[in-house]
């Protein structure tokens, strides 16, 4: 195909994401199973090539961004007391669904080798960041519920890669070392933790010297790719490289951005995010038809695996629902012999937990990457693909739905000590203790009078100002750089509330959004 048909081609399908994404608003439906059907439609219009993904290309362009983007939104406080639920689900529960899957798979295919039974676990064992994302955006769970999910997400892919790397290299070498595979998971990690926190450290001394917006934020796009990479160049883990880059970044962009970076940025990496997650539904759908015609047709799939496909689904689903309910046993467990610490979710929110478990981008993408002498890569690939389509159809459809049913409360104790309204009086007690502060001359004149009334009409307030051109000038200058003081007071204050645990995430968000607006309208006033 011609470079600039490729091109046409891109363009076309991001007209497609545009009417996909209008459909299924008007359907009410998610919009990832919109696009992954739409995809699916899309790709046996007659006269449209057939769609062959890159696998590496694929997770080196979509997963670093769609990772990154992830772990910068991040509650780090929750993020770090979920910790071990976060890797009872991360590493515990794909190692289990992996084994499950594969004594399933043995069963209904003996000649399958006992190492490729392994490989097609890992493939279709980790729960996917960009399916999670794409529905648990649109329904509403307890904070502990989200962050065990969204903080899952965010780091299953590691274990899943290593497994699906050590299953590989055991099927077609038929040596395989436990040793070996817990030491390399081991350095993989500590590795990515260590390239991440130094690509996120790198970020934010670079972002400190560069005072220019455009370069700030383009800085700020590209650390995901620069963490990936390296992460993947120095034979470490890019996934745990690109997450821990992002909570650095993201815990420290409350500092270092300014309020037109912020607004900017954030603005311009939302509809990069949004082509991005879009673009990987209908990439998956588009990829259906190279996949029957790889293994040899529809027919092809219906008789000769339909019962591998199915029973495999069907073993991945329950493993989870078993790792779930069963840690939460033993966490009620633990709980009743004394240890305080251990919260158990109970059966609703285990129930919710258990479904919420949507295959993605990273199943299909290692699928794809195996070796043509794999035993079994037919099957494999069209399980992989079977695996995506039924748990956004089926799981990612009625998740809200089980959400209702479940009747989950949100717990108090996971409640900040502040809400949104205090939080804001808090910001503004500040903001007024900085005008008052400054209000006022040495021998105890009002300079600024207009000033201790000006959050009140801000709107006419500048119309306000009398005397001489450079007078007047002199004294908007003024009375915006104080307005400028009140709103560096405010935000200091927010941070200070937000690293003693004081305040949410959602909440800093909120109101720093509010004092960006209001700086940037400062700042045009002053001019």
């Amino acid at each position: 195909m011609h470079s600039v048909e490729v091109f046409e081609l891109i363009i076309a399908m991001f007209l497609a994401v545009l009417a996909l994404h209008y459909a299924a608003q008007r359907l009410s439906l998610p919009p990832a199973v919109a696009l992954l059907v739409g995809g699916g439609a899309l790709a046996f219009v007659p006269g449209l090539p057939t769609v062959e993904l890159d696998p590496e290309l694929v997770l080196v362009i979509f997963l670093p961004p769609l990772l990154m983007d992830g772990a910068w939104f991040t509650a780090l406080s929750p993020f770090r007391r979920h910790l071990a639920g976060i890797a009872s689900l991360a590493v515990g529960a794909v190692l289990f669904t992996a084994a499950v899957v594969a004594v399933a798979a043995k069963l209904v295919v003996p000649e399958l080798p006992w190492a490729a039974c392994v490989a097609l676990g890992a493939i279709v064992s980790p729960p996917d960041a960009v399916s999670a994302r794409a529905v648990l955006q649109r329904v509403k769970l307890p904070r502990r519920l989200g962050t065990l999910l969204e903080g899952e997400s965010l780091v299953n892919d590691a274990t899943g890669l290593v497994l699906f790397r050590f299953a590989v290299a055991a099927t077609l070498t038929g040596t395989f070392s436990l040793g070996a595979a817990v030491g390399s998971f081991a350095v993989l990690v500590g590795g990515g933790l260590l390239v991440g926190g130094a690509i996120g450290a790198v970020w934010v001394l670079l972002l400190r010297r560069l005072g220019d917006d455009h370069l700030m934020i383009a800085a700020s796009v590209l650390v995901c790719w620069a963490s990936y990479l390296l992460g993947e160049a120095l034979h470490v883990s890019g996934v745990i490289a690109t997450v821990t880059a992002g909570l650095v970044c993201g815990w420290y962009q409350h500092v270092i951005f300014t309020a037109s970076v912020r607004l900017r940025g954030v603005a311009f990496w939302q509809v990069l995010i949004f082509l991005f997650e879009a673009a990987v539904f209908i990439l998956i759908g588009l990829s259906l038809r190279g996949v029957l015609d790889r293994v040899g047709g529809i027919g092809v799939v219906v008789a000769d695996m339909a019962l591998p496909v199915v029973t495999v689904i069907l073993a991945m689903t329950l493993a989870r629902f078993a790792w779930v309910f069963g840690s939460d046993a033993l966490l009620k467990l633990v709980s009743r012999m004394g240890w305080r610490r251990a919260e158990p979710l109970g059966a609703p929110a285990a129930t919710v937990m258990s479904w919420a478990g949507m295959r993605g981008v990273v199943t299909l993408a290692v699928a794809l990457s195996l070796p043509d002498a794999m035993p079994g890569r037919d099957l494999m690939l069209v399980t992989a693909f079977a695996a995506i389509l039924a748990t956004v159809l089926v799981q990612g459809t009625t998740l809200g739905l089980v959400i209702r049913r479940a009747g989950l409360t949100e717990d108090e104790r996971a409640r900040p000590p502040l809400d949104l309204f205090a939080a804001e009086a808090a910001m503004l007690r500040a903001q007024f203790g900085a005008v008052e502060k400054h209000a006022y001359a040495p021998d105890g004149t009002l300079l600024h009078p207009r000033l201790l009334d000006t959050y009140r009409r801000r709107a006419t307030i500048s119309n306000e100002f009398s005397g001489s051109d450079e007078e007047r000038n002199e004294s908007i200058a003024a009375h915006f750089g104080m307005i400028l003081a009140a709103v560096a007071a405010g935000r200091a204050e927010l941070v200070r509330l937000h690293r003693a645990n004081q305040i949410d995430d959602e909440t800093l968000h909120d109101l720093e959004r509010d004092l960006d607006l209001e700086e940037l309208g400062a700042i045009a006033a002053k001019g």
